[in-house]
């Protein structure tokens, strides 16, 4: 039986057609993301601009679980969104992924978090 996931998740792509390190970029229902898969059955999703310069993320580069921005160098935890430092200080919106049967589904509704952005 395959689990049931609500109405805001998005099946996206088959899970294989991602690389493990090398983010992607995904418009999921018009929403531009970055996913990137940073271990065998892991995967993440988050918005694909850069909060401090309006650049694509996924043209990035992975460091461990932290996206880097290919313009100014702002890197981004790939599990909270939080900057690591500047010149980003906001932010970019995390989206939950659901991996079934081989395929990367992903939420619309970002998931809330409690973390402050760093000024």
């Amino acid at each position: 039986m395959t689990a049931q996931l609500d109405t805001t998740y998005v099946l996206v792509c088959d899970l294989e057609d991602l690389a493990v390190g090398t983010p992607a970029l995904a418009d999921v229902d018009g929403i531009p993301m970055a996913l990137v898969r940073t271990a065998q059955a892991e995967v993440h999703a988050v918005h694909d601009i850069c909060t401090h310069a309006n650049v694509s993320l996924s043209e990035g580069e992975l460091d461990g679980c932290t996206l880097e921005c290919w313009l100014h160098g702002s890197r981004f935890n790939l599990r909270t969104g939080t900057p690591s430092g500047p010149p980003a200080t906001v932010p970019v919106a995390v989206y939950p992924v659901a991996i079934i049967d081989g395929a990367v589904h992903v939420s619309t509704t970002p998931i809330a978090t409690t973390e402050e952005p760093r000024s």
